[in-house]
């Protein structure tokens, strides 16, 4: 079937990339990871597919992140993955070029904004339009950013944790930090190597987070066993795991983020943070899904805390609110940043 053209919204994230088309919802949720051979450079996979390879690879083979703190790292990775991934929800069917609607955190800089529009213009954009990913994230969690009254959103991604409070469809205050997910796991590998004299991997770390870590002291009470590699054998060993000894690994970069919360809060007006006392905070991203997170952040700030019924979505579900028209989206992506890529 041949179309005319469609409208996409695109969650670059660290972690992952989800993809949205208008009218039809989220089409596509796949790892932001590319297996690629070291010699060539040539792209051996793309998506879940490489991120199988992740620390698995054989030496002719590298796995990697084109994104990096929220950002793109690596630009012609990053441009292959989004050709891969517009052509496959449809690309190569469509008479017209697509608009695209992406996201980006708050605090990227006017350079890291244009390497997103031009990535997406060459992977076959016709438009591309920046949205900054609290904004999204509000959008899609069903907060309604329009009224004169504060709203505050914490989206907690792989790379990066935006905290912006949101009146009269604007951000009035905000942070932008690169601590996220991918921090976390970068800290329980450093207090495991560190006390145990063992070297884990990047997907056991994440595994280790999501199945058993807390963020909040007695959260839980877990323990799980943990493979790697001894540093003074060299040998496979297995040590335990548990809850509690998670958190207090998790300590820094969660601190980290409760620092700049309490930072966008001592900036907000004080008419706009009694909304947020009476309202709560939302929580967004796949950093929320800590277990112990909502608590964790209520106890930081002295504000109730609610997790978005689909924290993962929020983002790329904003995208689509802003599809749905064409004032509404030069609203938010503000004047100037609209992209027109002929």
């Amino acid at each position: 079937m041949v179309l005319l053209s469609a409208d996409i919204g695109v969650d670059l994230g660290t972690a992952s990339i989800k993809v949205l088309v208008r009218g039809k919802g989220i089409v596509l949720r796949e790892p932001s990871v590319v297996a690629i051979q070291t010699d060539s450079g040539k792209v051996v996979a793309i998506g879940e597919a490489a991120r199988q390879m992740l620390g698995r690879t054989p030496g002719g083979i590298a796995a990697v992140r084109p994104m990096r703190e929220g950002v793109i790292d690596d630009f012609d990775l990053a441009l292959h993955m989004l050709k891969h991934y517009i052509h496959r929800v449809g690309g190569r069917g469509m008479l017209v070029r697509p608009r695209v609607v992406i996201c980006v955190p708050s605090g990227v800089t006017s350079v890291e904004r244009r390497a997103v529009v031009e990535a997406v213009t060459q992977a076959g954009a016709r438009h591309t339009y920046l949205i900054e990913e609290p904004l999204a994230a509000a959008l899609g969690a069903g907060i309604d950013i329009w009224p004169p009254s504060g709203s505050m959103v914490i989206d907690i991604g792989g790379g990066t944790t935006d905290v912006a409070v949101l009146s009269l469809g604007g951000i009035v205050a905000s942070a932008s930090i690169r601590v996220g997910g991918d921090r976390c796991d970068e800290a329980l590998i450093r207090h495991i190597r560190r006390e145990h004299n063992l070297l884990i991997g990047e997907r056991t770390a994440e595994e280790l987070k999501m199945g058993v870590a807390t963020a909040y002291p007695g959260g839980r009470d877990l323990k799980t066993e943990v493979r790697g590699r001894d540093l003074v054998a060299g040998l496979p060993r297995t040590v335990v795991m548990t809850s509690e000894e998670c958190r207090l690994a998790l300590e820094e970069p969660l601190q980290a983020i409760a620092v700049a919360v309490r930072g966008v809060m001592e900036a907000t007006p004080p008419e706009l943070a009694a909304d947020i006392v009476d309202k709560g905070v939302i929580l967004t991203g796949g950093g929320s899904l800590l277990h112990g997170m909502d608590r964790f952040t209520s106890d930081a700030t002295g504000v109730p805390v609610l997790v978005a019924e689909d924290p993962i979505s929020c983002v790329v579900l904003g995208t689509g609110k802003a599809l749905e028209s064409m004032e509404l989206l030069r609203v938010l992506a503000g004047s100037g940043r609209a992209q027109d890529a002929g």
